[in-house]
């Protein structure tokens, strides 16, 4: 399947794996960039630009496929060494970054430079609107059904997507909730010239976590999901476990006047012990509502290839039947 996204990144299959903290390691980026997928190494999670240096070559190891680095930009007490992490991406050979967060529009000079093409996470039309105005090559429309970040807007992709096609120029690629064939079909109905997954891609077997949190994703319904920090404006939908409800008891009984110090302890430094020890209830973690899709633990080429031939059925078969 050929679309502006496979031709913009050189890759076979219009599906990307976004960047997820502790779960965007070299075997992730790696087994799905050999599926023909684009693969992404989440720059953050390595502590520091000479770490991400060594991901970067490490995964050079086990692929000769494209793959990318994911960079966010988020408000914080310390800003990390971007122009390190940048520098670490270019030495790298990398010419795909996905940036989410705060616009990339103060970095967009150096990676332009490199030849880099850029994909910026968004969860609005005004935000995708922004991403090509400063010089970005595509757009990661992010629904509210999403793991992570949703934004504050609460835009489902089914009005989102479409939405972004009436606008934008550059090529998009619906993300949040994605997680099948029939939604690849879908997000290119919608406009879409591929898809991004990230919850989907966790319960896989090359993902580098452990088995108690593939499992509860394939256990987990649509509806085990919570919205958290939401009086922050910084809404997070993550698995509903103990420390989960605990947040949610503060900021019911906090309103307004809950500060990120009243819920500190219960987020702080969490993925490790979940990701790496399979802690499900150290603190909470990002799921999206699309785990009520996924049944089980695949290889990242059985989902991907599943994904396609399915996917191909679908537009030459059932759909064309219609006409």
């Amino acid at each position: 399947m050929k679309t502006r996204i496979t031709e913009l990144f050189g890759i076979e299959h219009p599906i990307i794996q976004g960047g997820m903290h502790h779960v965007g390691l070299a075997e992730m980026a790696a087994a799905v960039a050999n599926a023909g997928g684009l693969g992404i190494i989440t720059g953050l999670t390595q502590r520091t630009p000479d770490d991400l240096a060594n991901e970067i070559a490490r995964c050079r190891t086990m692929t000769d496929k494209p793959i990318g680095v994911n960079l966010t930009f988020l408000p914080g007490f310390v800003e990390p060494d971007y122009p390190g992490y940048i520098k670490a991406i270019i030495e790298g050979g990398i010419k795909v970054v996905e940036t989410a967060g705060r616009s990339p529009e103060k970095y967009m000079p150096s990676l332009k430079e490199a030849g880099i093409s850029v994909i910026h996470k968004c969860t609005s039309v005004r935000h995708s609107l922004k991403a090509e105005r400063i010089g970005c090559d595509a757009v990661s429309v992010d629904g509210f059904e999403c793991g992570g970040h949703p934004g504050e807007d609460d835009i489902p992709n089914l009005i989102l997507l479409p939405r972004v096609a009436e606008e934008l120029k550059i090529p998009y690629v619906a993300s949040g909730g994605i997680g099948n064939s029939q939604q690849l079909v879908a997000a290119l109905a919608l406009g879409a010239d591929g898809i991004n997954m990230g919850t989907r891609f966790i319960a896989t077997q090359e993902a580098p976590v452990h088995m108690n949190v593939k499992e509860a994703i394939v256990n987990a319904s649509e509806l085990d999901t919570r919205l958290i920090m939401r009086s922050l404006r910084n809404t997070e939908r993550v698995l509903n476990n103990s420390a989960v409800e605990k947040i949610v008891e503060i900021e019911e009984s906090k309103g307004e006047g809950m500060s990120i110090d009243d819920i500190a302890e219960l987020v702080g430094g969490v993925y490790p012990r979940i990701m790496k020890e399979g802690d499900l209830e150290a603190g909470p973690w990002s799921c999206g509502m699309v785990a009520g899709l996924i049944h089980d633990i695949p290889t990242c080429k059985e989902l991907i290839d599943r994904i396609m031939s399915e996917a191909q059925d679908s537009i030459q078969n059932r759909l064309a039947s219609f006409i």
